[in-house]
């Protein structure tokens, strides 16, 4: 099965069936490498003609993806379905998709280098909050104008005006932004689902080094939604007490929201609070309540034992995430980068006055976190395209910030995977002010990287 070359894609065109037996859903390694050695920056595979697909068919192609990428990076996906195709891949990948997903042909152009036109104004919308944020800064990277919808209503109106732009996106997602375990809300707050019967099983299903990656970075509220839990046993209240004495040592805490006790003894919940878990009956009750908010969410980092220290491995990559993180700012504020300084020691911040912050940890192969301490004005106008609009809502600013540092973690995924160096990364953590950032990483030693965007410091901090 040979590619058709298109601005810059190679595009395969399966026909029929595919469900991982019949032979339309074979590619050879023949066909990726030839078509990998014609220096196309995308590859994909069209769902025009097929008929009919499942998740086994689709595997053999994503397996073959996933050469390509060890290959030569290029973008690889599918494209070319309807609504219906597009939720049935969502459905068999849910959020951890390595690939991308087109609704045509002419919308994945515009994400390849290769593709000559520039300047489309492109109006686009996506439920999931940090696509919309990716998909604006890909396209505003390779040239265009995107028009971002913040809700579905907004999108429809103005999609009605089919003159105004050139090309409409939805349905549409990009591949390797980073790992979606956890809501994260205003304030700082993650929040996971619970449901059914809690029991031993909440060990395995409960994604502890995320969690605890999630305390390092400085998350300090942790929301269980349990509205649908029906009871919980002793094994389940024994988890839960140990997570909560564990989170003690951060000064962070734990809530759960909506529990009912009809089936579960009454005595748990006495228990549960006796370990530090605080019990709420409404997610507003938290959620809409600031000065709560702050309280539990901004407290104050504990001193935590057995602190890492960076290892020759983490330093290595140093690179890869200088390289994210300077390559993101210089385009969304359309500056250059200029390097200060560089030492190894504990964060140093000499001038705290308008500075904003964010962090985000990252865990696999290797671990540890980054801090990025903005000036507002940075952190403004490298916002202003996600928000759509100039503001002084710090806010909305910390929001936005926040979906920023998130497209720099998964640069980072993306960059040591193609070394073959597989992570995970947390949502991101950010700061009103430095001081708090600064309670956090009290202690940790790591590599300061001093930067200026047009004369404007900026603050890079590798640590663990």
């Amino acid at each position: 099965m040979r590619a058709v070359i298109r601005d810059g894609a190679g595009v395969f065109h399966p026909q029929g069936f595919l469900d991982g037996t019949s032979s339309s859903s074979l590619l050879s390694i023949e066909d990726i490498e030839a078509t990998s050695k014609s220096k196309t920056s995308m590859i994909l595979v069209s769902l025009k003609k097929v008929i009919f697909f499942n998740k086994n068919g689709l595997d053999t192609f994503i397996e073959m993806f996933q050469k390509v990428r060890s290959s030569n990076q290029a973008i690889v996906g599918f494209c070319d379905y309807d609504k219906k195709k597009y939720t049935a891949i969502r459905k068999f990948y849910g959020n951890d998709i390595s690939f991308s997903l087109f609704k045509t042909q002419e919308i994945a152009a515009l994400f390849s280098d290769s593709f000559k036109e520039k300047n489309k104004n492109v109006l686009l919308y996506s439920d999931d909050k940090s696509q919309r944020a990716a998909l604006a800064i890909e396209l505003h990277d390779n040239g265009h104008n995107p028009i971002v919808a913040q809700t579905q209503e907004e999108f429809l109106k103005k999609s009605e005006l089919k003159n105004a732009y050139d090309v409409i996106i939805e349905d549409t997602f990009l591949g390797q932004m980073g790992q979606k375990v956890a809501t994260r809300v205003t304030g700082n707050a993650i929040i996971y689902t619970v449901s059914s019967f809690l029991d031993a099983e909440i060990k395995n299903t409960f994604n502890i080094t995320y969690h605890n990656n999630s305390l390092n970075v400085g998350f300090r509220l942790f929301i269980f939604d349990a509205y649908k839990v029906v009871s919980m046993n002793v094994h389940a209240l024994n988890f839960f007490s140990k997570l909560s004495s564990a989170a003690a040592e951060y000064n962070a805490t734990i809530c759960f929201v909506g529990m009912s006790f009809e089936k579960t003894p009454l005595s748990f919940k006495e228990t549960l609070e006796d370990a530090g878990i605080l019990f709420f009956d409404q997610m507003d009750d938290i959620l809409q309540n600031k000065e709560l908010l702050k309280e539990l969410g901004t407290n104050s980092a504990a001193v935590v034992k057995n602190k890492r220290t960076l290892n020759k491995l983490l330093v290595a990559e140093l690179p890869n995430f200088i390289d994210a993180t300077v390559a993101t700012i210089e385009m969304m504020t359309n500056s250059k980068a200029k390097k200060d300084a560089v030492k190894v020691d504990t964060i140093k911040i000499t001038n705290k006055k308008d500075k904003i912050a964010s962090s985000i940890g990252f865990y696999g192969d290797i671990d540890g976190m980054i801090m990025l301490v903005f000036p507002l004005g940075i952190a403004k106008k490298a916002c202003e395209l996600l928000i759509g609009e100039d503001t002084n809502d710090q806010e909305l600013i910390l929001d936005t910030l926040a979906e920023l540092v998130n497209i720099v973690g998964g640069k980072i995924k993306t960059l040591l995977a193609d070394e073959n160096i597989s992570v995970d990364i947390t949502l991101p953590r950010t700061y009103h002010d430095v001081d708090t950032l600064l309670e956090v990483a009290e202690g940790k030693k790591g590599v300061q990287v001093d930067l200026s965007f047009d004369n404007d410091k900026f603050l890079f901090f590798l640590t663990r």
